[in-house]
C-alpha cells in the first residue's frame, strides 16, 4: 500500500492515458471505475493491477472489504488527486487498472437450448454497454461482438454495463467465424429488419437462438441477413423508422424470456 500525492506520478499519468483507445490497445490495460462496477469484476474474477482509492469519497462502509480483497497494489490518493483521474462527474472513490480479457468462441460453453446475442459494428459505447446489461438481465448465454466500432474496453461501455461486461460471457470473433459457429453447432439466426414481414412475437423463440443486432445507423450488414433463418421487425406507430439498437436488443431479449417462460401451475 502505498501513497501518491503529486500529480506528475507515473501511475496516474497512465490512468488518463488509458482513457485513449491506442493505449488500451498497446498495453491490454483499462479502466474500472466505481464500487459496484470492481465488485462485479471481482466477482468475475478480472485480475486487476492497481487500485487506486480515496476515503474521502466513499459512499457506504463496504469499500475497505474489497480494497482488501481486491489482490491489487493499492494507491491512496488525495481527493483532488482522485478527482483529476477520475472519468466520472461525482467519483466514489474507487478506480483500478486491470488487464482486458479477450475470448475466442472456441471457449463458449452453450446451455441446452442456446440463448445468444450476436452485436455487430455497434457504434456507440453506451448502447454497447445497456445491452451487456440487459443480456445479464435475461440470462444469455453470451455476447458475442462482430466488427466493433467500439472497443469493447471503453470506460463508457464499462459504466453504461454497470459491470456486467465481467460477469456477461462475452466474445469477440469476425463475421465469418460466427457464421461458421452458427452453422456447426446448428443454431438458427433471428435477424431484426424494418423490411420483415413478421412482427418479433411472430417467430417461436422457445428452441435455440441467436439474436442478429446490427449497427445504429446501418442495421445488420447482407451476410448476415441473407443467412438468416428468421427475419421480423419491430412495428413503429410513430415517426421514427427504427429503435435505439439498445432498447430493440432488450425487448428481444424479453420477448425470448415471455416465450420460454415456464406456464404458472
Amino acid at each position: 500500500m502505498s501513497e501518491i500525492t503529486s500529480a506528475q506520478n507515473p501511475k496516474l499519468k497512465q490512468v488518463l492515458k488509458l482513457r485513449e483507445r491506442r493505449e488500451r490497445k498497446k498495453t491490454n490495460l483499462f479502466l474500472i471505475e466505481g464500487y459496484r462496477e470492481l465488485k462485479r469484476a471481482q466477482e468475475g474474477k478480472r485480475k486487476l493491477e492497481t487500485l487506486f482509492y480515496c476515503p474521502e469519497l466513499f459512499l457506504k462502509d463496504n469499500e475497505p472489504a474489497l480494497l482488501e480483497k481486491s489482490g491489487a497494489r493499492l494507491c491512496r490518493l488525495p481527493k483532488h488527486l482522485f478527482e483529476k483521474i477520475s472519468y466520472r462527474d461525482r467519483p466514489d472513490g474507487l478506480l483500478a487498472i486491470a488487464e482486458q480479457q479477450h475470448l475466442s468462441l472456441d471457449h463458449l460453453k452453450l446451455s441446452d437450448c442456446p440463448f445468444l446475442v450476436i452485436a455487430e459494428g455497434i457504434e456507440k459505447p453506451g448502447n454497447l454497454g445497456t445491452i451487456l446489461r440487459s443480456c445479464d438481465a435475461a440470462g444469455v448465454d453470451a455476447l458475442i461482438v462482430t466488427d466493433p466500432c467500439t472497443d469493447l474496453h471503453n470506460p463508457n461501455v464499462v459504466r453504461a454495463s454497470i459491470g456486467t461486461l465481467f460477469t456477461v460471457p462475452v466474445f469477440e470473433a469476425s463475421k465469418d467465424e460466427v457464421l461458421s459457429f452458427l452453422q456447426e453447432k446448428n443454431i438458427p439466426m433471428l435477424a431484426t429488419t424494418p423490411s420483415a414481414e413478421r412482427e418479433y412475437t411472430e417467430v417461436g423463440l422457445k428452441s435455440p437462438v441467436a439474436l442478429l443486432m446490427g449497427c445504429e445507423q446501418y442495421g445488420l450488414s447482407s451476410d448476415f441477413l441473407t443467412k438468416a433463418q428468421h427475419k421480423v421487425h419491430i412495428p413503429m406507430m410513430g415517426y421514427a423508422d427504427s429503435l435505439n439498437v439498445a432498447t430493440a436488443t432488450t425487448l428481444m431479449l424479453y420477448e425470448v424470456l415471455r416465450q420460454r417462460k415456464r406456464p404458472i401451475s
